[in-house]
């Protein structure tokens, strides 16, 4: 069962305030912005992650410095996973967050 408009829109608005939380409640020095679907997290060092809504998939994308990743929500476990490799979100955001500013940070249940 796809996703409807409505729902898809509410879950990622939620994603992204659940993201944008975990970063400015961490020690790290970020610039967030969200504007029209797309949440930006601008680190210090200049790097950049862009979390992305594709409505017209049903998808969120995920830009970082390794690369672009592509998300769909799954009903069951109640969490996005990465179309190519299985890895939910969270897990993802955590590997290129430290990979891009050496900086462990938790992203539970996304």
């Amino acid at each position: 069962m796809s996703l409807t408009e409505a729902r898809f829109h509410g879950l990622i608005d939620d994603l992204q305030q659940a993201v944008e939380d975990i970063f400015e409640d961490s020690d790290l020095d970020v610039d967030l912005e969200n504007s029209a679907g797309v949440l930006s997290v601008r680190f210090e060092s200049g790097s950049q992650i862009i979390l992305s809504r594709q409505e017209s998939l049903r998808q969120l994308w995920l830009a970082a410095r390794s690369g672009g990743f592509h998300f769909d929500y799954d009903e069951a476990t109640g969490r996005w996973i990465c179309d190519a490799s299985d890895e939910p979100l969270g897990e993802l955001l955590a590997r290129v967050t430290l990979e891009q500013v050496g900086e462990e940070l938790e992203f539970p249940d996304l």
